[in-house]
């Protein structure tokens, strides 16, 4: 009798092993819950994101509790809703922090009443975490200082757009873009940087007023989707569409108009689908007792209107 009941778990055992997905469930019953929190809910790219982290939702037999601030610069904002997922008791957070800093304390909170995190998309001041899934984004901002420098003949004036400060993925852009302008370009000067405060609005102003104090200006460089979007409208209403190069990061289907158009050179792409995927499976993988990788890069590519129709950008462009 004995015996019969050991072969009766090993045979359960193997079971959950090969559908690992409907075993993934509470010790009491119920599905697992992991809450996942953006930055914000306005651009394109977080739509892809939250498209990826549905998807290894359904894959993994886990609930995606997706909820973000209105707006990337509500810090506060987005640290109640961390603090509501804890007092939730979720299963597991995976968090792209609006701030390297200011989410610090309610991450390591978090980690203190063993719910565990992982950080997506921008980097954050603790250890206190599963994994970073994120894209190289001091590399994306070297790749669009060597674009600009190849369409501007390595000389020129040329102004950056940011996004805000204390945001480590747009701060490691910027940082990329003028490390290498320094080290690699010595004709090529930095005229004007501003923070667009990831507005579109906001950044249409800064971009305006940069274009009116540099009228020689000779490129610009966006470090997001909002800043593009406010650098191209601000160019093409100062009647410079394809005069000043403009090299963004991120895209959306009016971005890609605009690429097609010209008054965008080219974009720096992430691949957000796959970083909201990797980010709730790097989770999935903790609550299954295995250690996931610390760092998962999820990899950038340089869109231009030539490569625009290759497969491989085609792909990217079209995740979910």
């Amino acid at each position: 009798m004995k015996r019969y009941f050991i072969a009766l778990l090993l045979t359960a055992a193997a079971a959950c092993f090969v559908a690992a997905p409907a075993c993934n469930r509470k010790a009491g019953g119920g599905r697992r819950t992991i809450a996942v929190i953006p930055k914000g809910v306005s651009h394109f790219f977080w739509q892809s994101v939250h498209a990826g982290a549905e998807a290894a939702g359904r894959e993994s037999n886990v609930e995606i509790v997706w909820k973000g601030p209105a707006q990337e610069t509500d810090y506060a904002g987005q640290t109640n809703i961390v603090e509501d997922a804890i007092s939730r008791r979720v299963d597991g957070i995976v968090l792209a922090p609006t701030h390297k800093d200011a989410l610090v304390p309610v991450v390591e909170r978090a980690a203190r009443e063993g719910i565990p995190v992982t950080i997506m998309d921008s980097g954050i001041g603790t250890e206190n975490y599963v994994s970073y899934v994120a894209t190289d984004n001091r590399q994306g901002g070297a790749n669009a200082a060597e674009r600009l420098a190849q369409r501007l003949g390595g000389k020129g004036r040329v102004a950056i757009l940011g996004v805000k400060a204390g945001s480590v993925s747009t701060d490691q852009r910027e940082e990329g873009f003028r490390e290498t302008i320094k080290a690699k370009y010595p004709d090529i000067e930095v005229v004007a940087f501003q923070y667009g405060e990831s507005d579109r609005a906001r950044s249409l102003d800064r971009a305006t007023d940069i274009l009116t104090a540099h009228p020689d200006l000779d490129g610009f460089f966006a470090s997001n989707e909002s800043s593009t979007v406010g650098a191209v409208q601000a160019i093409k209403q100062k009647g410079l569409a394809g005069k000043v190069v403009l090299v963004g990061f991120d895209s959306s289907p009016n971005l890609i108009e605009d690429l097609k158009a010209g008054a965008i050179d080219s974009l720096v792409l992430q691949n957000p689908y796959k970083m909201g995927y990797e980010a709730v499976k790097a989770m999935v993988a903790k609550l299954d007792g295995q250690t996931p990788p610390r760092t998962i890069d999820t990899g950038v590519k340089l869109l231009t209107k030539e490569n625009l129709e290759t497969p491989e950008m085609q792909q990217l462009l079209k995740a979910p």
